[in-house]
């Protein structure tokens, strides 16, 4: 089997991680995660939304986790060249996010999102499709103008928890259409579990005979059913370099009930059991990779260290196998 020998991972945990909570989690917890996981190697992360506090009280603090970040002696000499990401759905969270850039705390880069499903990207943005993609046109060119990067996403690949069953080939038109707009990446979804390896091979071999970018892509894979590291394996299979994922594989849609308090969130929760879904494990899929001899670039042992203190901040034990059991010694031990 050929796989890649080298990968790029993003961690998410502080924005798609967090998101899905349903108790604010402190911002100092944020920032200090933030901090260790670029100690740690990572140079690509999501670290808030931009979007209306009032429905996502969980980032009502993204001024201040950015500012923090950009004042952190820690990570000092390392930001220029870390990418931080905030989540911008809409316009005025594009527009906050510009203008935090001029005052000079902004993000690195944005993600604006669609989906192939209607229902699911209407229920997501608020609006159709047709006037998302004129938003987005209108948009981008004046992020850019600010120095943002803008990531395009693109959701129900392989399904929609509220349509069904969807069609791949669609997203490979979304995707180009992206790229045709101006966004600077793409990264293409399954936010709720519904891929299958053969089908994630399948889309990504597609993907890659359209657009033969690989650093350009970036899989973000949900795994509701138990099988994300196997879709992992199924992407690396078919070539791709770039992924995401969480500490402890929290995420999920953003909560409806934070604190103690109903929110709007998203409204209702697509799954049957909101405390089993989220994204693949951090812990898990860089141990993996490096047991398969694929470069991270990621101090593994910090990663797991910080997947532990992961489940302090949450306070639940989480759905990282690496952090109980340790990685696979690499040299005889001594031990009979």
């Amino acid at each position: 089997m050929n796989y890649p020998k080298k990968v790029t991972i993003g961690d998410i945990t502080v924005r798609d991680g967090f998101q899905h909570e349903e108790t604010f989690i402190p911002t100092e917890a944020k920032v200090w995660l933030a901090e260790q996981l670029i100690l740690a190697g990572f140079r690509h992360i999501e670290v808030t939304n931009l979007g209306n506090p009032q429905g996502m009280p969980q980032f009502r603090d993204a001024d201040t986790v950015l500012k923090s970040l950009r004042s952190s002696k820690k990570i000092a000499d390392m930001m220029d060249k870390v990418s931080l990401t905030a989540i911008t759905i809409r316009e005025k969270a594009i527009e906050r996010a510009i203008q935090a850039k001029k005052d000079g705390f902004g993000p690195d880069r944005i993600l604006l999102m669609v989906s192939t499903s209607e229902s699911h990207h209407r229920k997501n943005s608020g609006i159709s499709l047709d006037e998302y993609w004129k938003m987005a046109e209108k948009y981008i060119p004046l992020a850019h103008d600010a120095g943002l990067k803008v990531n395009g996403t693109v959701s129900t690949i392989w399904g929609c928890p509220i349509e069904g069953p969807t069609e791949m080939t669609k997203a490979i038109e979304f995707a180009k259409r992206w790229f045709a707009i101006g966004a600077n990446d793409v990264e293409h979804a399954d936010h709720d579990g519904s891929a299958s390896p053969d089908r994630v091979y399948r889309y990504y071999s597609m993907l890659l005979d359209a657009i033969p970018r690989p650093e350009k892509q970036i899989v973000h894979f949900h795994t509701t059913r138990g099988w994300g590291l196997a879709n992992v394996l199924a992407a690396l299979q078919a070539g791709m370099t770039n992924y995401e994922s969480t500490m402890g594989g929290i995420g999920g849609q953003p909560a409806n009930f934070v604190s103690g308090v109903p929110v709007t969130g998203t409204g209702s929760y697509y799954y049957k059991d909101p405390n089993i879904v989220g994204l693949n494990s951090t812990e898990d899929m860089v141990v993996m990779m490096d047991e398969m001899g694929i470069d991270t670039g990621l101090d593994i042992d910090m990663v797991l260290e910080i997947g532990t203190m992961v489940e302090k901040i949450v306070g639940r034990r989480l759905r990282s196998e690496s952090i109980r059991n340790g990685r696979i010694p690499k040299s005889i031990t001594g031990n009979k």
